[in-house]
């Protein structure tokens, strides 16, 4: 509705990013808090909520502040659908860290120029990763089909609309064996190496708090979460670099020195970009995984996709243990 709208109290969202020792980057959005419980149970509580994440009231040209640990201080304003972003170099960020590589900052509003309440005292609190340099490799890995079963393979995806819309978070099941893979990918055989988990996905920021409260209760490792604005799906043209991909692209480049493990599923086009990634940026994917999905004609596209590839190691995979012994056979963990 804008800054001018009702007069809901304001809030931020900080979304979990990442950055380098020399650059910040990080992003978000400045909304109206609209109260959404996510914890409530019941049909008519979750299509109030299902509906509020989706009719969100952005705060436009918001003025807006982030205070580092070390009290360093960047000021940014919020674009025309209240998203922020903040990309610039900045000095010495891995000496904020935490020993899992996480720079923990504060946003608000800047004071002065606000005519509208906020909450939580105009404090809210987003975390930026920079890879440990114990990391070994880093996972991107997609949500839809890949961890979380969503039903993007059904007849006019109506198992996602029910699964979105009528389901919490705490009630959706991950596939088995996923949060105990990733766990083992991040730590590494040692426990120590703290390998990076990227969450790549086609779903709109609107599910941003849905699905990072999805990965935190089923104990998944803590990792960026990088969506889509629903405003890119209608805009978007048929010679577009995929969203998926873009994002990729940009961990590759900021981490030049890292290689990759990408996990995604066969139901959707995470084979052709997967593979497209690895044929530009030859010897920085180690291993493509593909969970399968029961959908006969796009299992046999991708079979056929993967048949002859030589580029790099692609697995289709039905359980996370296949997943596991691979990466052990490939000397990534010892």
């Amino acid at each position: 509705m804008g800054w001018l709208g009702r007069k809901d109290p304001l809030q931020i969202v900080a979304f979990q990013s990442y950055g380098t020792p020399q650059r910040l980057y990080i992003r978000g959005r400045a909304l109206e808090d609209e109260s959404i419980d996510l914890a409530r149970k019941g049909f008519v509580p979750l299509l109030t909520n299902s509906w509020k994440r989706f009719e969100t009231d952005e705060i436009r040209h918001a003025p807006l502040r982030i205070r580092l640990p070390d009290d360093r201080v960047f000021e940014l304003t919020t674009d025309m659908e209240g998203y922020y972003l903040l990309d610039q170099q900045a000095q010495a960020l891995d000496s904020l860290t935490n020993e899992e590589g996480w720079v923990h900052f504060e946003m608000s509003y800047r004071e002065g120029q606000l005519s509208r309440p906020v909450l939580g005292e105009n404090r809210f609190p987003g975390s930026m990763l920079i890879p440990a340099a114990t990391a070994r490799f880093g996972v991107i890995s997609d949500i839809d089909d890949t961890i979380l079963q969503t039903g993007v393979t059904s007849y006019l995806k109506w198992r996602v609309i029910v699964n979105t819309l009528f389901k919490r978070a705490e009630s959706r099941i991950p596939l088995s064996g996923a949060a105990e893979l990733y766990h083992t990918l991040h730590k590494g055989t040692d426990g120590q190496a703290a390998n990076p988990i990227f969450y790549v996905s086609h779903s709109p920021w609107n599910l941003y708090r849905y699905l990072e409260l999805f990965l935190r209760r089923n104990q998944f490792p803590k990792g960026p979460i990088l969506l889509r604005s629903m405003a890119s799906f209608w805009r978007r043209k048929r010679e577009d670099v995929p969203h998926k991909q873009h994002e990729i692209v940009n961990i590759l480049e900021s981490y030049p020195k890292l290689s990759f493990v990408l996990i995604g599923d066969s139901g959707e086009k995470d084979a052709d970009i997967y593979l497209d990634i690895a044929r530009r940026y030859p010897g920085r994917i180690r291993a493509i995984y593909l969970r399968t999905v029961r959908h006969p004609g796009r299992m046999k596209r991708v079979r056929n996709l993967i048949a002859h590839e030589k580029t790099v190691p692609v697995l289709l995979a039905e359980k996370s243990r296949e997943i596991l012994s691979h990466v052990r056979e490939l000397g990534l963990l010892k």
